[in-house]
């Protein structure tokens, strides 16, 4: 695996959920793979989840890890091919994806979108060029479109926890927050979900119509009471408008998931990415309640990376 940023890059999806259901049972049983090989985590933007499982999943595999947080500690990065550098950039992308590269053997990178102007961040600019210029295996640790590794994680507790004998019932519904958020989570799940056996249904109220690329192959309905019913799984997400790009066009009004909206469901059991604004997308009863698998999520996290960072050092 030279490079982990979508589903696309996954060449047999359940042959990768088993890799990571055995790494968590024998989590050092390959400590000697990463002997000598470095990491290298490159954050743009606020971590907390992805920084600490994507580590320890390196030091699980016997790799050394790099962390810098290159919004504050590094020099501010031009993108443009050709710009003439006398405004507020100081170094060429070129030029430190280059360097990095030179330094790690993997590199993982985190950049959110802007949520200004949709081509470009859907173009995945400086995802691309980190791939290009690094020459090196690259892992997206969350981009403008998509969240693979917390993907890869969802699929692993959906496996683990899916009802025996029947093709479980998936429903990813949106849910109110206090500010513009990505359509990252949301397309990833949504596209890994498509790619696994299951019934996706979407759920969000009018204008939050996710892009056609990743939501092809589900149900999608503006009616959340309809979608829940008979859920055996229950993936809350806040997102900003696609179509009006990154905008929040509604307060959410009646959209936070409850135990009475889950009396409709299949005794649903309930997943959120986190960090989750408690009482806003999800309510306490729920988190702190039997149904929530939020924390399993969490811990899949570290498993999910090992995965993916096994399969790269192996092709080395």
């Amino acid at each position: 695996m030279k490079k982990y940023t979508s589903v696309q890059d996954v060449d047999n999806l359940e042959g990768l959920v088993q890799e990571a259901l055995h790494l968590k049972e024998n989590p050092y049983k390959y400590k000697k793979l990463g002997e000598n090989k470095t990491l290298g985590l490159i954050f743009l933007n606020p971590s907390l989840r992805t920084r600490l499982s994507t580590q320890k999943a390196a030091q699980n595999l016997g790799m050394n890890v790099m962390v810098m947080n290159l919004d504050k500690e590094g020099w501010a990065l031009e993108t443009k091919e050709g710009a003439i550098m006398n405004g507020t950039t100081v170094e060429h992308i070129k030029d430190a994806a280059a360097a990095m590269g030179q330094y790690c053997d993997i590199i993982g990178i985190r950049s959110f979108p802007k949520l200004q102007n949709r081509e470009e961040d859907y173009n995945e600019e400086l995802l691309q060029q980190f791939i290009t210029y690094s020459k090196v295996p690259i892992v997206s640790l969350e981009s403008a479109t998509r969240h693979p590794l917390q993907s890869l994680a969802d699929l692993l507790t959906i496996t683990e926890n899916k009802p025996a004998g029947k093709k479980p019932k998936v429903v990813l519904t949106w849910a109110p927050h206090i500010k513009s958020i990505p359509q990252c989570v949301a397309n990833s799940f949504a596209e890994w979900m498509n790619q696994a056996d299951v019934e996706l249904v979407i759920t969000h109220p009018e204008g939050y119509s996710l892009a056609d690329e990743f939501t092809a192959g589900a149900t999608v309905t503006t009616n959340q009471d309809e979608a829940l019913q008979d859920a055996d799984f229950v993936y809350v997400k806040n997102w900003s408008s696609y179509e009006d790009y990154g905008k929040v066009l509604t307060d959410g009004n009646g959209w936070m998931m409850t135990n009475e909206k889950l009396q409709k469901t299949n005794n649903a059991k309930v997943m959120h990415c986190l960090p989750v604004r408690r009482n806003v997308e999800l309510s306490d009863e729920i988190l702190d309640g039997p149904n929530s698998l939020v924390l399993e999520q969490a811990n899949n996290r570290t498993y999910a990376a090992q995965a993916v960072l096994k399969r790269m050092l192996e092709t080395m």
